[in-house]
């Protein structure tokens, strides 16, 4: 069985609600998986959008939100989460805008694509304190059992 991650607030590919962005209430949304490896010691949460600043031009990758070290439980994370209310032992690294949380969808211009990206890996990581997506990826290099994929857009609405 392969390693999957859904959220009942928006399906693959689909827009991703208001109350997620900055025009929302800016709270993480629900995400659940199954079918992790027998071997999984921990996950991994990877969120970015490739398509910054404009889509019709990207230039970097924004990420989002990173956390590292959730328990290796068929699962989920709900709606809102944040660093006081993330599983027992569960650790977020430092987004773009520089801070340890879940940071939503505030596209500049056009329609972007938000990748939740879920990794299952054979060990549970060190204390990394509060790692960038670049020093969590070489962490996890050599350790990914398994990798799944959610994909949401959004564009700001016109005022």
């Amino acid at each position: 069985m392969p390693l999957i991650l859904t959220s009942s607030a928006f399906a693959q590919g689909g827009e991703i609600p208001t109350v997620h962005t900055c025009e929302g209430a800016d709270v993480s949304p629900p995400l659940t998986w199954s079918g992790l490896p027998p071997s999984t010691a921990s996950l991994v949460l990877i969120v970015d959008d490739p398509d910054a600043p404009d889509p019709a031009s990207p230039q970097m990758t924004w990420v989002h939100w990173l956390v590292y070290n959730l328990p290796p439980l068929p699962g989920s994370l709900a709606q809102g989460m944040s660093r006081h209310s993330l599983p027992a032992g569960a650790r977020e690294g430092i987004n773009d805008w520089h801070r340890a949380d879940y940071g939503g969808p505030c596209p500049p211009i056009g329609r972007h694509r938000y990748f939740h990206k879920l990794y299952a890996l054979d060990v549970v990581l060190p204390d990394l304190g509060k790692p960038d997506k670049a020093a969590l990826e070489q962490a996890m290099r050599g350790h990914i059992l398994a990798h799944a994929e959610l994909i949401g857009t959004y564009r700001k609405h016109a005022r």
